[in-house]
């Protein structure tokens, strides 16, 4: 029996309640697989606890947290109670850093039994790879002078050992699909980052004969997400490019509640972090209609890291079948609620076994 110890951390509104949804598929995944076992250990870091303590987690929070072997993380954020940057670098990013979670991966495609909300998407199924621990997140700036005259510096940073780092993973990515990697890129207007940028995945490149690549400029690339989505297979990106394209996946899949991602310390030092894209949407909380499938996927790409392909894959078609039999939460137009969502999942899941 393999074991692994898995910190849960559910985060705010919506995901202490989507997040016990998924443990209930992993749950049965690891059943279903005989030789998985998996230890899960809670802790209540979100907003009302910085509103208790005046921090999003504890001092010895980093630390704690080293133990684990993944750590799955629910929504963070209740702007109503805390603005959005104490609670995103209290907590998220504070882990991302702490633990060098390098590397941010998104998934989109067009999954059996969901319409794309684009008239002809044609079986897209793209993955971003998202440098994640620095770029135009860096904490490098600051504000001077007041009223009129005040003025605010934010500095983005790139190096190259973390720009090629990302372009490395990401075309050992593409050799397992199709590939083709595509750098998004805006060399046409930031003037020092991004030709450094082009310049280093040029030179990644050359140790990848066999790849198609392709770099494009963001705006552009923004609208072939949106016209030709089809056409991408693994997309590398800046930690805020990255971002912004991830979130534009999840809505041509047709909800942003359907995406997962996951934070990978590849060195495999540190555990690393899987949350779902989407926030926490309080104007949903407590309803039982929260979608609970990209909570669900990312424990998927938890199982993936950690070994278990042919057992996500499982969960994977197990969402599948269920959304192709129509039972959906109102985001995608149904009517189901988040509990008879992650019932019908976890039968289709024990159909396919």
């Amino acid at each position: 029996m393999n074991k692994y110890e898995i910190a849960v951390i559910p985060g705010d509104g919506i995901g202490n309640e989507v997040v016990p949804e998924a443990m209930r598929v992993l749950e049965a995944a690891a059943e279903i697989h005989g030789g998985l076992s998996l230890q899960w250990s809670q802790f209540s870091w979100n907003c009302e606890y910085y509103l208790k303590h005046g921090q999003m987690m504890p001092d010895d929070g980093i630390d704690t947290l080293r133990s684990f072997n993944q750590i799955f993380l629910g929504a963070v954020g209740m702007p109503g109670l805390v603005p959005d940057h104490i609670s995103l670098w209290g907590l998220l990013i504070k882990i991302r850093r702490g633990f060098q979670q390098s590397i941010n991966v998104r998934p989109a495609k067009l999954l059996r039994g969901l319409e794309s909300p684009l008239k002809n998407p044609k079986d897209f199924d793209l993955i971003v790879v998202r440098e994640n621990s620095e770029g135009e997140y860096s904490e490098v700036g600051g504000r001077i002078h007041q009223g009129s005259d005040q003025i605010a510096i934010q500095n983005a940073v790139f190096t190259r050992k973390s720009t090629e780092r990302a372009m490395r993973y990401a075309f050992d990515l593409a050799a397992e699909r199709r590939g083709h990697v595509t750098s998004a890129t805006k060399s046409n207007g930031i003037s020092h980052s991004m030709p450094f940028w082009d310049e280093v995945f040029k030179e990644v490149a050359v140790d990848y004969p066999e790849m198609n690549t392709t770099s494009t400029h963001i705006d552009a690339l923004a609208a072939f997400f949106v016209m030709k989505p089809h056409i991408f297979d693994v997309i590398v990106a800046s930690n805020l490019f990255g971002d912004i394209l991830t979130d534009l996946g999840g809505a041509i899949m047709g909800s942003i509640g359907i995406a997962p991602a996951a934070n990978l310390n590849i060195e495999r030092k540190y555990p690393s972090m899987f949350e779902p894209v989407h926030g926490s949407a309080p104007d949903i909380m407590g309803q039982g209609v929260a979608n609970p499938i990209g909570q669900i996927w990312t424990g998927k790409m938890m199982l993936d890291f950690m070994g278990y392909r042919e057992l996500g894959e499982l969960i994977l078609g197990a969402i599948e079948d269920t959304l192709q039999a129509g039972v959906r939460t109102p985001d995608l137009g149904g009517r189901a609620k988040m509990m008879e969502v992650t019932d019908t999942i976890i039968a289709n899941l024990k159909k396919r076994a």
